[in-house]
C-alpha cells in the first residue's frame, strides 16, 4: 500500500535479465519483488490491476502499483481483520464486507458457524473475477451459498442500509482516491446506522511506521460517530513498515476491546490468530498511542 504523498516507484525494471517490481513506501524506502510471471493485467474504470507470480511470496495482487496481498503472508491480515470482531460478537449472523474482492475476509468469516450470510460489496468486479481465477485459495469461499457478492459502490450501499448487519468489515485500499470516503465522518455514521444494536465495525487503518498521522486522523474521525473506538496491531510483512493497525468500534455501550474472545469452533485452525494474540494485539506501543491520542 503505497503512500500517495511520495513519488511513485517505477512499476517494473529489468535487472540482469530478470523482471523486478518495486513499490516505494517512502522516498528512499520500498519493497522489491522478483516477478516470475504476470498472470493478469488490466486497467479498469477504477484502477490498474496486476496479479503476478513472485519468486518468494507466491502470487501477489497489486492495485495501482501497491501490494494488496501475497499468498505467503495474507493469512495474518485476513485472520486479524475478521476473527477479532467475530470472536467477541455474541451472535454474528450477518456480516458485511466492503472491499475485499480477493475473498480473504469472506473465507475467514465463514469459519464461524453462527454466520448465516456474508455480503461482499466490491466496486470493481474485475478484482473479484481475477482473484477467483488466479488466487483460488484466497477466493475459495466466494461461491459459497451463504455469500452474496454485489458489484457496487460501498459508500452508497452503506447509506441505504439500516440496522442490517451484526459485523461490518471494511477491507479497503489506502484512504485516498476512490477509497477516501471510507474514512470520513459521513461513512462512519452510515456504518453505525447499518449495524444492529450490538454491532461491531472493523477496518484497516494504515501503518504507524510511515503513516502515523493518518492513523490519528482516522481515529479522531471514527470517534465522532462511535462511542467506543479501539485500535489493535498485527504484523504485515509486505505493507509499509511491516506493522499494521486496525480499528474496532461498537454501536453499543460496551467497549469491544475489553471483551473476552471466544475460541474458534473446534476443527478450525488458524495460522496467526489466537485468543492470546487477540488480547495482546490491543496493547499498543507508546508511539502508536501518541498518534491516536
Amino acid at each position: 500500500m503505497e503512500l500517495k504523498k511520495t513519488p511513485p516507484a517505477p512499476p517494473a525494471v529489468l535487472h540482469q535479465g530478470e523482471f523486478w517490481f518495486t513499490e516505494l513506501h517512502a522516498p528512499g524506502t520500498g519493497i522489491t519483488f522478483r516477478v516470475k510471471q504476470v498472470l493478469y493485467f488490466a486497467r479498469t474504470p477504477f484502477q490498474e490491476i496486476a496479479l503476478v507470480e513472485t519468486s518468494d511470496m507466491g502470487r501477489a495482487l497489486f492495485l495501482d502499483g501497491t501490494v494488496q496481498l501475497t499468498e505467503r503472508d495474507e493469512f495474518i491480515y485476513h485472520e486479524m481483520m475478521v476473527h477479532v470482531p467475530l470472536c467477541i460478537h455474541p451472535r454474528p449472523r450477518r456480516v458485511l464486507i466492503v472491499g475485499g474482492g480477493d475473498g480473504g475476509c469472506v473465507r475467514e468469516a465463514l469459519r464461524h458457524p453462527e454466520v448465516e450470510e456474508v455480503t461482499l460489496v466490491e466496486i470493481d468486479g474485475e478484482v473479484v473475477d481475477c482473484c477467483r481465477k488466479h488466487l483460488p485459495l484466497t477466493a475459495s469461499r466466494l461461491d459459497d451459498p451463504r455469500v452474496r457478492v454485489l458489484i457496487e459502490d460501498g459508500v452508497k450501499f452503506m447509506k441505504r442500509s439500516r440496522g442490517a448487519f451484526d459485523v461490518i468489515i471494511v477491507d479497503s485500499t489506502d484512504p485516498v482516491g476512490m477509497a477516501g470516503p471510507l474514512t470520513r465522518e459521513g461513512f462512519f455514521r452510515a456504518a453505525r446506522r447499518a449495524l444492529t444494536p450490538q454491532g461491531l465495525y472493523a477496518a484497516q487503518s494504515q501503518g504507524p511506521i510511515f503513516d502515523g498521522k493518518e492513523i490519528g486522523r482516522i481515529a479522531r474521525t471514527a470517534r465522532k460517530a462511535f462511542r467506543h473506538v479501539s485500535h489493535f496491531l498485527a504484523p504485515a510483512p509486505t505493507y509499509p513498515g511491516g506493522l499494521w493497525s486496525f480499528i474496532l468500534a461498537a454501536r453499543g455501550a460496551r467497549n469491544p476491546a475489553a471483551l473476552r474472545p471466544r475460541p474458534l469452533p473446534r476443527g478450525e485452525k488458524t495460522r496467526y490468530y489466537s485468543a492470546g494474540v487477540h488480547r495482546a494485539a490491543f496493547v499498543l506501543p507508546p508511539f502508536v498511542r501518541d498518534f491516536i491520542q
